[in-house]
């Protein structure tokens, strides 16, 4: 299907989408954080589209979107945190993100990866906040 960069720095939850959205067909690449996102996609080339935590340590999750957008400005991107006040939101929509607050069951995720690759729902898009 397509190619997904994941970016959390939690490894059992990194695990989690890597080995979800590997079940939907996607190659993932996983990444702890910003600094390996990035290197991924310099030597793998522009993802199809970044799953993306933003509470992370060293380069947090907006200055890395930030970054992404800078080169990669059409680059889909979905947002997946617990941090979730109105400045978050505003923020993540300033950046032209999709988002989904933690915590988020499977088929969310999966209705929030085929919403930014174009693909047609399944009908369980509950809770995926459009850009």
């Amino acid at each position: 299907m397509a190619t997904v960069l994941v970016v959390d720095d939690e490894p059992d939850i990194r695990d989690l989408l890597v080995k979800r959205l590997g079940q939907d067909g996607h190659l993932v690449l996983p990444a702890d954080g910003g600094a390996e996102a990035l290197a991924l996609v310099e030597s793998r080339g522009v993802p199809d589209a970044v799953v993306l935590d933003l509470d992370m340590p060293g380069m947090d999750g907006f200055e890395l979107l930030e970054r992404l957008r800078g080169r990669h400005p059409q680059l889909p991107v979905l947002i997946v945190s617990v941090l979730w006040a109105d400045d978050v939101h505003e923020r993540v929509r300033h950046l032209s993100a999709d988002f989904l607050a933690k915590p988020f069951t499977a088929a969310a995720l999966t209705a929030g990866v085929r919403q930014l690759l174009g693909l047609p729902s399944r009908g369980d898009d509950a809770g995926v906040g459009r850009r």
